[in-house]
């Protein structure tokens, strides 16, 4: 049994060793279909331990890498993660992500090559509301609605798509100022509010909204959802998808195609919003993702 090390900057030693059976072949190249204080981590793209991520893990950001030659199966944390026939591959790190990512390729020659990343954290914005109770008491409406909604978005979720805008650079999919931040969290009279879990963009009622990368419609709300309002869901493809909430419009169908820059919709304050915003939620696989520090800095509004 031959045994590799590898020593790199930040990064613990890469092992290659005899490892059990995998339980699967190659996994296929598609996913089954307010200011904060949080430092956000922007390195120069860089190749990263054996796997070559492109940047160092952070809480609420992705890293995009490549499996060494001959791997059949890639794991994180016990998670399966897919790859395209490329090798090509991406990672999310939620905001609350362990320390420590453990990555593991299983290869057809019967071993394996793990390496060891330390996951920066980030320190979330947090509001203490002593005075203020969390929320009223769900109306019988919203009772009513909201399995059948969430039963929507999970499907959504699941669904399998054939689309390689993970492997892009996002653009902001609306410009104007930033109004809520991802991760930041409200706490009520003591009892913890959800974190926030997306960007949210004051463009303007009415203001054009676009994609933020390629993908495919896998939800377009036939009618205003009760907290999300009108709402759409595009999946980038390897578990990477992107949710747009309280649009005034939606100008795409389920099943559409969309490019990079396509108008998809319309700011607008549908559902449970105090105003005119674009929530822009992210997701890879279970992991909530903040869309900031991918996309970059907010272009100016013209």
């Amino acid at each position: 049994m031959r045994i590799f090390s590898i020593l790199l900057a930040g990064v613990m030693p890469v092992s290659c060793d005899a490892a059990a059976p995998p339980k699967a072949t190659v996994k296929s190249p598609v996913k089954a279909v307010a200011k904060s204080a949080a430092p956000v981590v922007r390195a120069a793209p860089q190749a990263i331990g054996v796997f070559r991520l492109d940047r160092a893990p952070q809480q609420g950001s992705i890293a995009r890498g490549t499996v060494p030659p001959g791997t059949i199966r890639l794991v994180m944390n016990g998670q399966d993660v897919d790859f395209a026939p490329d090798g090509k591959f991406v990672i999310g790190f939620g905001r609350d992500f362990d320390a420590t990512a453990i990555i593991v390729a299983y290869l057809g020659n019967g071993q394996s090559m793990s390496e060891r990343q330390t996951v920066a954290k980030r320190a979330w914005k947090i509001e203490s509301l002593a005075t203020v109770r969390r929320y009223s008491q769900p109306d019988a409406e919203f009772q009513a609605r909201r399995p059948g909604e969430l039963a929507q978005i999970n499907a959504a979720r699941r669904a399998n798509v054939q689309s390689d805008g993970w492997r892009q650079q996002l653009i902001w999919p609306s410009k104007g100022r930033i109004s809520g931040f991802f991760g930041s969290q409200r706490i009520y009279a003591g009892e913890p509010g959800s974190p926030h879990s997306g960007v949210d963009v004051a463009g303007g009622a009415g203001a054009p909204v676009v994609a933020p990368a390629d993908g495919v419609v896998t939800l377009a709300a036939a009618s205003p959802f009760t907290l999300e309002g009108n709402l759409l869901i595009i999946d980038h493809g390897m578990g990477l998808d992107s949710a747009f909430l309280h649009l005034s419009k939606i100008h795409v169908k389920l099943g559409d195609v969309v490019k990079q820059g396509q108008l998809i919709g319309a700011i607008g304050a549908t559902g449970r919003a105090s105003g005119p915003h674009l929530h822009w939620g992210m997701k890879w696989n279970n992991e909530r993702i903040d869309p900031q520090p991918l996309a970059g800095p907010m272009p100016a509004a013209q």
